[in-house]
């Protein structure tokens, strides 16, 4: 299967669903600004996110892939039935009871999470109302990443994939015609979230079922297999529950300073975009074929998977880490300044986003390799390290957040450096493990490659420094902000992959052999690119 094609399958369907995402936070932005409703609403996703990244997405998914590509390759498709029913069944009840708990128990909650809102009992128990009506978006989320987890290890990609494009239409379609009232914007917002996540879950079932699957609900019990899935999830969930420490952390401090939840949220929603357009594509492309590597004892062939991941990830990373770190207020403030947010509030989400851009590639970085680790059933090293990042994450951001705050200056970047930082550290202990391992070292050739890519992004970035540097010249020939960041992102990236070919970090023959369709035994193309 052709990681590139899978990739671009997976990475061309993100791009769909962030491109509506960015129109979403348009309509958002607009809609609930940037003050303490906005927070509110804010604060109501994070705790389902939460979980849902924790359990959901993180966790089980990294678990149950390998061991589902391997029961359908060793026992065959009624046992990987019998097996994706079991852990259907116990997902539902454990999600269902977390789920409820936490909406009863949620006005104690978030006077942790929230807790720079105590003193505001309106905003308070907005929030606290908000993540009530969001909560159930999890169990929902959790039957989607499950059948998700089937397509995937069918090397099925594209049902998946499209999946949160339905989020991004359910709250375009219920913020809009409440967009110059803030508070029924964000009730509207909130039910949709829910309501997506029973549509996401939906469509991936049938998808499943479509393509040969079929796990039907079960009584919950704990099962052989339910075991090996818990033995492997628990580290995962472990590691999963550091990273969403630093978040619960992280919104915790940002909540003493008004709008900086939000600043932070609009920072996420860009420097996220490499990370979801690249980072999880490649990853979620890469586990079932390393899966597939590992079992068959293929040493030289996992490590060259991820020679070619690095390379193919890094591609595009880097120049979208040069534009955060070159331009992240003309980008803001391009994008997102108008209705109720302001310049000033772009300037003040540009302070965290250059920040995050230095992390961006370490954000990738650690979505490629942790496939290394899952594809050989090893949750236990990542929970690890994650555990370390948690560590020095807290540590950097809250001693930065409250000494930029002693100096008079706004405390929220200093979350970001902490993010940073962490992520680096993350990502150096995974690679000097795979090493140790004898799993991966980058070759000469991939050295070189990198060295190059790193080239042209050198080129880009000095690029878009002058832009941003003449952007009231840029503004004025071009007549709006909004063409003149759009021209700026054209006119960079087309000068970046024109060097990225000078340079030969990346060749025509290369990028042929990368798409061309590889015929399977029977056939078809791999992957079932429906």
């Amino acid at each position: 299967m052709s990681l590139a094609r899978n990739t671009a399958v997976i990475g061309g369907l993100t791009l769909v669903s962030r491109v509506l995402g960015f129109a979403r936070d348009l309509v958002l932005a607009a809609a609930l600004g940037a003050g303490p409703v906005a927070d509110a609403f804010f604060a109501a996703l994070r705790f389902p996110n939460l979980f849902r990244r924790l359990f959901a997405e993180g966790a089980f998914s990294q678990a149950f892939v390998p061991v589902y590509a391997k029961t359908l390759a060793a026992e065959g498709q009624e046992k990987a039935d019998r097996m994706a029913a079991e852990a259907l069944s116990v997902l539902l009840l454990a999600t269902g009871l977390l789920t409820g708990l936490a909406m009863l128990a949620m006005p104690w909650i978030n006077r942790v999470m929230f807790a720079g809102y105590a003193d505001d009992p309106a905003t308070f128990n907005l929030a606290t109302l908000l993540t009530q009506i969001t909560m159930p978006y999890l169990v929902a989320m959790s039957v989607a990443t499950l059948f998700s987890g089937v397509l995937n290890a069918r090397g099925r990609f594209f049902v998946a994939a499209a999946a949160p494009i339905l989020l991004n239409l359910c709250l375009l379609a219920a913020v809009w015609p409440f967009r110059n009232d803030p508070m029924q914007a964000a009730f509207a917002a909130a039910i949709a979230v829910t309501a997506s996540g029973v549509l996401q879950a939906a469509w991936v079932w049938g998808g499943a079922a479509r393509a040969g699957a079929h796990a039907s609900v079960l009584f919950p019990r704990i099962t052989a297999n339910v075991k090996r899935l818990a033995a492997l999830a628990v580290p995962g969930a472990i590691a999963g529950g550091a990273l969403q420490i630093n978040v619960l952390v992280s919104q915790a401090l940002a909540s003493f300073e008004p709008g900086a939840i939000t600043f932070l949220n609009v920072a996420d929603r860009l420097y996220q975009l490499p990370l979801g357009l690249i980072g999880i594509a490649v990853g979620v492309a890469m586990l079932p074929r390393l899966s597939r590597l590992v079992q068959e004892n293929d040493v030289p062939g996992a490590k060259a998977a991820l020679d070619e991941a690095v390379a193919l990830s890094m591609a595009f990373t880097l120049p979208a880490a040069a534009a955060l770190l070159a331009i992240p207020f003309f980008l803001i403030d391009g994008l997102f300044a108008r209705g109720a947010f302001t310049h000033e509030n772009a300037r003040s989400v540009a302070m965290a986003l250059v920040h995050y851009g230095w992390g961006v590639p370490a954000f990738v970085l650690a979505r490629v390799f942790a496939p290394a680790f899952f594809a050989r059933e090893d949750t236990r090293a990542p929970m690890r390290y994650a555990i370390i990042s948690m560590a020095l994450n807290i540590a950097i951001g809250a001693a930065l957040f409250l000494l930029f705050r002693s100096m008079g200056a706004p405390g929220f970047p200093g979350l970001a450096i902490g993010t940073s930082a962490a992520a680096w550290v993350n990502v150096l202990l995974m690679m000097r493990a795979l090493t140790k391992r004898d799993a991966y070292a980058p070759t000469a050739q991939a050295y070189g490659r990198l060295m190059r890519i790193a080239l042209a992004s050198g080129v880009a970035l000095a690029l878009m420094a002058w832009a941003g540097a003449n952007r009231p010249l840029l503004e004025g020939w071009l007549g709006s902000k909004e063409i003149a960041i759009v021209a700026t992102i054209l006119v960079c990236g087309t000068s970046y992959f024109v060097f990225a070919f000078i340079f030969r970090a990346v060749t025509f023959k290369e990028v042929r052999a990368a798409f061309r369709r590889e015929k399977g035994p029977a056939g078809g193309v791999p992957g079932g690119f429906e």
